[in-house]
C-alpha cells in the first residue's frame, strides 16, 4: 500500500518502480493480462461491501440507506462491468478476432457508423429491457475500418506508452479505477494513481482490489494534495497525465495557476511538457421536447429529471444543469408544479462536496426573485430563466442547482431552437438528455434523428440520463471531439470504450419513456420498473448491491431476486 506518509518511497522511487513494472507489463501475454483481470474482478466482489462502506462514510450516507444504492451501482457495479467488457477484448484479440465481432453495425447520420453494445447479451436484454446504446464513429470512417482498429494498444502489447499519471476524481468512486484500466489497456501505459483528498480513505481498498497490479510494479496508488499533484505533473518520468475534474484545474495544469497562468492561456503559452488527455463536465443540458402527456407521465419524468440533478446530490460532471423546455407548451407549468414536488420530497442527504453551500448561495444571489430553494437552501431550483446571457449557462455549479429556461416553438421549430441553445451557450459537450414521448418522436421521423445527430455532445440520451452511458462498459465517455488545451470545455479524449474502438465521436443512449407496465400504452412495450440509480428509488440500496453481486457473477439463478427487489423500489 503506498501512502505519503514519512515512511513511504518517494515520488522518484515510485517512479521507478513504475518504469521497472513497464518492462514487466511489455512480456504479458494476452491471455496473462486477463488472467490479471480475473483475479481484479474476484478481489472487487470480496472488497465491494468494504468499498460501500468506506464509501457512505465519505459522504455521510447511512449504509443501510436507500441511498447507499447510488454507491453500489456507481462503484463496484460500474468497474465490474468495465472489467469484464475489457476481459471480453482481451479474449477476442487472443482469438484473432476483433473485438467488435458479432456486434451489429448500422449506417449513423452524417456518413458514420453506428456499432450497438446494449444490449450485448441476452442477460442485459432482460435487465436493461427497453434501453439500447449505440457508439458513433467519426464522420468517414468505415465499418471494416472499425472492425480492423478496434483493441488499440492491445493490438501491439509489447508496444508499452510509458509512465501515466491519473489524476483521479472525488465524487464518483469508480472513475479513478476506470481511468487506470484504460491507460493500461488502450494506451499500455502503466500508471501512477493519485487519489483526490476526498477519496483518501478509499486507498485501503483500492491497494486490496489492485493488489495483483501493484504486486507486478503495473500500478501505484498515492494520496496527497497539490503540491504533490504538481511535482507529479512535472516529473520527467511520467509520460502523460489524464485528469478528471474541472476545467479551472486542467488549465492550472496546462499553463500554470492564477493571473499568471491565465495571461500564458491567453497567449497560448503552454507549459506542461507532455501530453494530457481529460473528462471536466460541464454545463449539461435536459430537453424536454413537447408533447401530450399523461398526469404519470408528468410525475415520473419529474422524478427522472430529479434524478438527473440530485443523484449524489449533484456532485456529477453530467448532473443535468439546464432544463430547456417549450415556453408554448401547454403542460409546461404542470410539469414545473411535478418538478418542484420531485425537488422537494428527494430524500435529504449531507452536502459533503467542499463548497456547495456557497455555490447554492451564490446561485441564489446572481438570480433574486426567481430563486426556489428547497431543503432548507441545500437545493435551489431557478425558474424561468431568459434565454439569454446567464452564469448558470457559463459555469458548472456543482451542487445541487438547475435551471430552467424556455425557448419558443414546438415540433422542428423548437427542435432547431434547442440545439441551437444547447451548442452555442451552452458550456461544455459532456453529456445532454433528450426527454420525449414516443408519439412525438414517430410524428417528428426525421427531424427527431437530425436533431440528436446536430447534438455536440460525447453523450446523448434519450428518455434516460446520460449516466446510463456513463454505466454502459462498452460505449465511450468523454467530451465531443474538437477541443483544444487553450478552450478545453469538456476535455480532451475518451475513457471506459471496454470495446478499444478507434475513431469515434459519441455514444446515444435511449431508455423507456414509462417504465413497467406503463410502458405498454407507448407502444413501446419494456419490462424495466423505476430504474434503481433513480432517487425516488425505495429498494435501490437492496437492487444495487444484487446486480454488483450479478455483474461479477453472471447467473441465471441471480435474476429473479434481481427483478424482486427492483419492482419493489
Amino acid at each position: 500500500m503506498k501512502t505519503l506518509s514519512d515512511d513511504s518511497p518517494s515520488l522518484d522511487t515510485l517512479v521507478e518502480e513504475l518504469r521497472l513494472g513497464e518492462q514487466t507489463w511489455a512480456t504479458l501475454s494476452l491471455s496473462a493480462r486477463r488472467d490479471l483481470l480475473t483475479t481484479l474482478s474476484e478481489a472487487l466482489q470480496r472488497h465491494a461491501g468494504e468499498w460501500v462502506e468506506v464509501a457512505c462514510a465519505i459522504k455521510r450516507l447511512d449504509p443501510g440507506s436507500q441511498l447507499a444504492g447510488e454507491e453500489w451501482i456507481s462503484g463496484p457495479y460500474a468497474l465490474l462491468g468495465g472489467i469484464g467488457a475489457l476481459s471480453a477484448t482481451l479474449a477476442a484479440l487472443d482469438a484473432g478476432r476483433s473485438p467488435l465481432d458479432g456486434y451489429p453495425l448500422s449506417p449513423a447520420p452524417g456518413g458514420r457508423v453506428a456499432a450497438r453494445v446494449l444490449p450485448h447479451n441476452v442477460f442485459d436484454r432482460l435487465l436493461l429491457n427497453g434501453y439500447t446504446a449505440h457508439v458513433w464513429s467519426e464522420p468517414g470512417r468505415t465499418a471494416d475500418g472499425l472492425r480492423k482498429a478496434a483493441g488499440l494498444g492491445q493490438r501491439t502489447p509489447e508496444k508499452t506508452g510509458g509512465v501515466g499519471l491519473v489524476l483521479g476524481a472525488g465524487n464518483i468512486f469508480s472513475i479513478a479505477p476506470l481511468d487506470t484500466l484504460y491507460e493500461l489497456f488502450a494506451h499500455n501505459r502503466v500508471v501512477l494513481l493519485k487519489l483526490n483528498p476526498i477519496t483518501d480513505p478509499m486507498l485501503p481498498v483500492l491497494s486490496k482490489v489492485f493488489a495483483g497490479f501493484i504486486d507486478l510494479g503495473l500500478v501505484r496508488i498515492v494520496t496527497g494534495g497539490v503540491e504533490f499533484g504538481s511535482a507529479a505533473v512535472a516529473h520527467r518520468g511520467i509520460d502523460h497525465v489524464h485528469i478528471t475534474g474541472s476545467v479551472t484545474s486542467h488549465d492550472a495544469i496546462v499553463f500554470g495557476p492564477g493571473e499568471e497562468g491565465r495571461a500564458r492561456q491567453a497567449r497560448g503559452e503552454v507549459l506542461l511538457d507532455k501530453p494530457i488527455t481529460s473528462e471536466l463536465g460541464g454545463v449539461s443540458p435536459t430537453i424536454v421536447v413537447p408533447g401530450k402527456w399523461s398526469k404519470r407521465d408528468l410525475s415520473y419524468q419529474a422524478e427522472h429529471i430529479a434524478t438527473q440533478k440530485l443523484h449524489n446530490n449533484g456532485y456529477n460532471c453530467i448532473a443535468s444543469q439546464v432544463l430547456v423546455v417549450s415556453s408554448d407548451w401547454p403542460q409546461k407549468e404542470d410539469f414545473l408544479k411535478a418538478l418542484r414536488k420531485a425537488f422537494a420530497e428527494a430524500a435529504p442527504r449531507p452536502a459533503y462536496y467542499p463548497g456547495s453551500g456557497e455555490r447554492c448561495a451564490a446561485a441564489v444571489k446572481d438570480h433574486p426573485g426567481i430563486a426556489r430553494q428547497f431543503a432548507g437552501g441545500a437545493r435551489v431550483l431557478l425558474e424561468e430563466i431568459p434565454a439569454g446571457d446567464d452564469i448558470a449557462f457559463r459555469q458548472e455549479y456543482f451542487a445541487p442547482v438547475l435551471a430552467v429556461t424556455g425557448l419558443p416553438g414546438q415540433g422542428r421549430d423548437f427542435l432547431e431552437r434547442a440545439t441551437a441553445f444547447a451548442n452555442e451557450r451552452l458550456s461544455g459537450t459532456l453529456g445532454a438528455n433528450v426527454v420525449a414521448h414516443p408519439r412525438t418522436m414517430r410524428g417528428l421521423g426525421a427531424d427527431f434523428t437530425r436533431f440528436i445527430a446536430d447534438l455536440r455532445y460525447g453523450t446523448v440520451a434519450v428518455n434516460a440520463w446520460t449516466g446510463v452511458g456513463y454505466l454502459t462498459a462498452r460505449a465511450t465517455w468523454g467530451a465531443f471531439p474538437g477541443h483544444t488545451l487553450q478552450d478545453a470545455q469538456s476535455g480532451i479524449g475518451i475513457v471506459h470504450n471496454g470495446l478499444l474502438l478507434g475513431g469515434t465521436e459519441r455514444t446515444v443512449v435511449s431508455g423507456p419513456f414509462r417504465p413497467f407496465p406503463r410502458s405498454a400504452l407507448t407502444g413501446r412495450f419494456t419490462l424495466s420498473p423505476r430504474p434503481p440509480w433513480f432517487v425516488t428509488h425505495r429498494t435501490a440500496a437492496a437492487t444495487g448491491r444484487l446486480l454488483t453481486a450479478f455483474a461479477g457473477r453472471p447467473s441465471w439463478a441471480r435474476l429473479p431476486g434481481i427483478f424482486a427487489s427492483a419492482l419493489r423500489g
